[in-house]
């Protein structure tokens, strides 16, 4: 038999794994720069053009004009102002009615054990998946009966067929991790299941609670094929309709950098309520990743 024989690995200095170090942070660094080019650039572009008119908005500099007409021209528009508070009502209606039937339905779904819990899980992931055109003419035949047609409650009763799955199906994750021996010793004191919802869970789901609220809110105020085909008027559109229809308000020439500025208007709230619960969304994206 032939000797086999190992050789052993050369000795590195303590100054390559240094090296080693720095490189593997400043490659990261690089991907984090270029990630975030990438996200926000678009919405910066979109304020560049915002603040452009005429001929400068076909002229590719990156610098913006500070020219703010096209934002106190939305100010001056009470349509579009209109429909900005009608997004607001619909958008905080619709996440307060998910969470309430979200939490619920989560409890049950993760706390009460039944023999259809699983089918009833799966049938809340299906109705999640569905795409709205699917539901369109059933939807807008039941708001027709129910003489909600063209008001922003139709609205709410509609974006709660996307949220409430979405809100139950994340909830029921989160009060999965919670140790029974907190409810065990709730029922022996001789809580009820609600009070062990409301006083015992409630309080500590504050994070996955901000998180569920802000992805429903997001989605209820982007919606736009049911906010299009359930309001008429302007009194009762919602923003993203609002937008679509600038260009379609302007036959002869296409208001780019009014619906930049629009858009940026949008956005705006979004971004501030996302800086606002940013600890709490990390938390409760987080929440459950690691256990110990």
């Amino acid at each position: 038999m032939s000797e086999i024989s190992f050789k052993r690995a050369p000795r590195r200095s303590p100054s390559y794994y240094r090296m080693r170090r720095r490189l593997g942070v400043a490659l990261q660094m690089a991907a984090l720069f270029l990630v975030m080019i990438y996200t926000l650039f678009p919405y910066y572009w979109a304020f560049v053009s915002s603040t452009k008119q005429g001929a400068e908005l076909f002229r590719s500099a990156l610098l913006p004009a500070f020219n703010f007409t096209y934002y106190r021209q939305l100010l001056d528009n009470s349509v579009f102002m209109g429909s900005l508070v009608n997004s607001v009502y619909v958008a905080v209606a619709t996440t307060f009615f998910s969470l309430v039937i979200g939490l619920s339905a989560a409890y049950a779904l993760g706390r009460i054990d039944f023999p259809q819990r699983r089918a009833v899980l799966l049938i809340v992931l299906m109705i999640s998946i569905f795409p709205q055109v699917v539901v369109l003419s059933g939807m807008f035949e039941l708001i027709n009966w129910m003489g909600l047609f063209n008001r922003p409650s139709a609205l709410i009763l509609t974006y709660l067929l996307s949220t409430v799955p979405f809100t139950t199906w994340i909830l029921t994750t989160f009060i999965r991790e919670f140790p029974r021996e907190l409810e065990e010793a709730a029922i022996i004191d001789g809580c009820s299941h609600f009070r062990i919802l409301t006083k015992i869970l409630l309080p500590l789901m504050g994070p996955s609670l901000a998180s569920t609220g802000i992805l429903a809110f997001i989605l209820a105020w982007n919606e736009f094929l049911f906010a299009l085909t359930f309001t008429l008027t302007d009194e009762n559109r919602t923003v993203p309709v609002a937008i679509g229809l600038i260009a379609g308000n302007n036959r002869y020439e296409y208001p780019f950098g009014q619906i930049m500025a629009a858009s940026v208007t949008v956005t705006l709230p979004l971004i501030i309520v996302v800086l606002i619960f940013q600890r709490r969304i990390v938390a409760g994206l987080t929440a459950g990743a690691v256990k110990g």
